[in-house]
């Protein structure tokens, strides 16, 4: 089937063509003809993978772009139009069942060497190529929303296969009281920003409360231990993932607990030395308080990982993302250079008296000129003046033209998102949303909860059966999120009364009614005429006006040439009877 819609999208797209061409509404390239085509690759029977399959070929053209760079914009243009064709065939889908279960969340495989990939499912798919026109076509939001408020839920027995939550319309808090409840992927969200907030909270009193002797009070031990919770959860991250994992905010974190870590040690290094008087205890206990207030920034900045379900922080934060991709260009070019002017003032320092001690004066003096506060007054000094000639060299490349680079891939970056902030803040949700479902745990214990399941898989799991193991982890479950499941399920409760009413009126279970819909069963559009009305003065938006009016001269001149066509025998008969 992927073969066939490869061949598919060659035919329809057989040359570089504007990417707008493509895209745009009412399309002369990708046309229903060429979407009705694509359904009907996977015959009526397998039609459900079609949106998996393009896919894939999506995937294929652009590996193809990347080995092939003569013909890089032509398999560019091709993968867009598998975005177009798959955006199309979701949002034509009116079963809505069908496309949720079939088309979005079924696993499906490609054969490569002859043997079945790892299966997975279009939601997958679609965030790991950053499909954007996929991911906010209509069909996909409404299944990641259904996933984000639990409607859809991974089966106990398989959690590949994904099933209706079926108590979603029940009104019983107590059905809703559910420990299995928080792998809702918005629960877990909550749980994992508050346990944030209290993090922060801890920390802030740690940070103002100072222990001259180095001793540990209740606030630092807890910051201590749910910063253990935290380390392991990412050590499990990349033991279940491996280094694929590995991103911007895994960096951050690893860095913030780096310090925490650091910090800790000398603490304890510091009540290694009994008195405490003794300098060294003072010493490491200062120093270790200076490391911990060191990593306030990135506490304060951890909270906006937590955030970016809300548009705007969302938006900056892929805005942040892209910003430092694009500056490893601009580390990759100053690293070079500047080894190079590095290695040629340390020969000029050598050359002046036999030996480099003034590489400290040297490293500072560049970083200076990179964050744009040059010092020109100690270079005169260097083998004049080829010292002072070198560093005015240094600092034109870096503050001319890396920065000015630099700033130009910042500004590309903040408007390439920003044309798209919709989008973008649309498909950094669906990602957000996979990473709680997609490596589901059996029980899920948010850090720093984390700890007591490790607890419990070293004292329990390997002896206790599996049924009654259960049941110790829905326990624990059920007393450390009681607070929450409380609120969650009276959350429940009312969302269960709304969709009890949108069923009565026959509308979908997320519908909600707007100002706009409260009258609409009071009025007969068709019926008074207005219909007809709108029908008539509404511009033609399907075809271009040129068109329009060339088929319109084209009826007429069929037309006239009836009319010869008639006039002519007409007048041949009159003329042989009149001689």
């Amino acid at each position: 089937m992927a073969l066939r819609l490869r061949r598919l999208v060659e035919q329809c797209v057989p040359c570089e063509l504007e990417e707008a061409s493509i895209t745009r509404a009412h399309s002369r390239i990708i046309t229903p003809a060429v979407v009705q085509a694509a359904q009907e690759a996977g015959s009526e029977e397998y039609r459900s993978c079609v949106v998996f399959c393009l896919l894939v070929v999506k995937r294929w053209f652009r590996r193809q772009g990347v080995i092939e760079l003569w013909d890089a914009e032509l398999h560019r243009v091709r993968a867009i139009a598998c975005d177009v064709i798959a955006k199309a065939i979701i949002e034509q889908e009116a079963d809505l069942g069908y496309l949720l279960h079939d088309v979005l969340l079924r696993r499906y495989s490609i054969l490569v060497d002859g043997e079945p990939t790892h299966a997975s499912n279009v939601i997958e798919r679609a965030v790991d190529l950053h499909a954007l026109r996929v991911i906010c076509s209509s069909g996909y939001q409404k299944c990641i929303s259904y996933l984000w408020r639990g409607w859809l839920v991974q089966d106990e027995d398989d959690p590949a296969v994904f099933v209706d939550y079926r108590d979603r319309d029940n009104r019983s808090i107590w059905v809703h009281l559910d420990p299995d409840r928080m792998r809702t992927p918005m629960y877990q969200n909550v749980a994992m920003m508050l346990v944030s907030f209290v993090y922060l909270g801890l920390y802030t009193v740690c940070i103002n409360t100072i222990n001259p002797s180095g001793s540990f009070d209740a606030a630092e031990v807890l910051l201590y231990l749910f910063t253990l919770g935290f380390v392991c959860d990412e050590l499990t991250k990349f033991w279940k993932a491996g280094y694929h994992i590995f991103g911007f905010w895994n960096a951050f974190h690893g860095t913030m607990y780096a310090f925490l870590t650091a910090s800790f040690v000398l603490r304890v290094l510091g009540l290694s030395h009994g008195d405490v008087d003794d300098p060294m205890r003072v010493h490491w206990n200062k120093l270790s308080y200076t490391l911990l207030a060191f990593a306030a920034p990135m506490f304060w900045g951890r909270l906006l990982l937590y955030l970016d379900t809300i548009r705007f922080f969302g938006a900056m934060l892929v805005v942040v993302k892209v910003m430092m991709k694009e500056s490893l260009i601009f580390f990759a070019l100053l690293a070079i250079i500047a080894v190079g002017f590095v290695q040629a003032f340390i020969g000029m320092d050598i050359a002046d008296d036999n030996m480099a001690d003034d590489l400290s004066f040297i490293i500072r003096s560049m970083t200076n000129s990179v964050l744009q506060s040059p010092e020109f007054s100690g270079f005169s000094n260097f083998s004049p003046p080829f010292g002072i000639i070198l560093y005015y060299c240094f600092t034109f490349i870096v503050m001319v033209v890396l920065l000015n680079v630099l700033i130009a891939l910042y500004n590309s970056a903040y408007q390439d998102i920003y044309d798209n902030a919709e989008d973008e803040f649309l498909a950094l949700f669906a990602h957000k949303t996979m990473q709680f479902i997609r490596a589901p745990d059996e029980n899920v214990y948010v850090a720093p909860l984390n700890l007591v399941e490790m607890v419990l898989i070293v004292t329990l799991e390997w002896w206790m059966p599996k049924r009654q193991y259960e049941l110790v982890n829905d326990v624990v479950m059920a007393i450390a999120y009681s607070p929450l499941l409380l609120v969650a399920a009276y959350a429940e409760t009312k969302s269960a009364a709304e969709i009890l009413q949108n069923r009565m009126r026959g509308q979908g279970d997320d519908d909600t009614v707007e100002e706009w819909e409260q009258l609409e069963g009071e009025v007969d559009f068709e019926a008074d005429g207005w219909d007809k009305t709108c029908q008539s003065v509404a511009a033609n938006v399907e075809e271009d006006a040129a068109v329009v009016e060339v088929r319109r001269l084209r009826g007429e001149v069929e037309e006239l040439r009836e009319l010869v066509a008639r006039r002519l025998p007409q007048r041949g008969e009159e003329q042989w009877r009149a001689s």
